[in-house]
């Protein structure tokens, strides 16, 4: 098991950690940029979603948010095995983009509830959850390219930590009880890892053809880690 967990951390042929710098800073350049145009349609489908949201928040309740927990998670877990397996072979470009425009309109779907309430009922939250996110983004990015350390073997204990948190959702749905702060911070410090593992991937484990599966990854992390702080900074505010 440990041989095998030890190949698939290994930096894969033609990763981008083995080519020039000029391929490499290239790369860098497109996986971000793509990154930045993922959350820039994010951010236009969802103003588009909360600007007929009076409709959907008819059927927002304390059981929705609780499944809308799961389904969250669920997608982030889908999107996220995508996005590496994309890492790992030579998927088509056309897929690939294909796939990045269906993460954001699903992680898009799935959030405006959350942020329709937000809106409803939390002035200026959704603003300060977005520039804590892009704080605690940028800080993690810089962790990971100023140490250059490869965060991979972080991937079984993040996996096991999602795991858990759909067990607690399980749970709370089952007998009855609140998913509080305590989850929602847990929620923030496991996306906070995945930032790490997926930043140190772009590095180390991506080939320099596969910028789009790359922002995928990062789309889905940082999608997450915002959707988190801004349901904390909600609790806090009705606390």
């Amino acid at each position: 098991m440990f041989q095998q967990q030890a190949q698939s951390n290994r930096v894969i042929p033609g990763a981008v950690a083995t080519v020039g710098v000029n391929e490499r800073v290239t790369f860098l350049r497109k996986t971000y940029g793509h990154l930045a145009a993922a959350v820039a349609a994010f951010v236009a489908i969802e103003y588009m979603l909360l600007d007929v949201g009076s409709v959907m928040f008819e059927s927002v309740t304390v059981p929705w948010f609780k499944m809308n927990h799961f389904i969250v998670l669920a997608v982030f877990m889908g999107m996220g095995y995508i996005g590496e397996k994309w890492a790992r072979s030579e998927t088509s470009r056309a897929v690939q983009y294909m796939g990045l425009a269906v993460s954001v309109c699903v992680y898009a779907l799935v959030f405006s509830k959350a942020l329709l309430i937000a809106t409803l009922y939390h002035e200026g939250v959704i603003a300060d959850a977005a520039i804590l996110t892009g704080f605690v983004f940028s800080g993690l990015t810089a962790t990971v390219f100023l140490t250059k350390k490869d965060f991979s073997f972080m991937r079984g204990a993040l996996s096991m930590a999602v795991f858990g948190m759909l067990g607690m959702i399980v749970a709370s749905i089952l007998f009855g009880f609140s998913l509080g702060m305590v989850f929602t911070g847990f929620g923030i410090l496991v996306m906070s890892g995945y930032v790490l593992y997926y930043t140190s991937n772009v590095l180390h484990h991506y080939r320099p053809t596969q910028y789009v599966g790359a922002s995928l990854a990062l789309f889905s992390a940082l999608a997450m880690l915002f959707y988190y702080i801004l349901i904390f900074a909600m609790q806090m505010g009705r606390d």
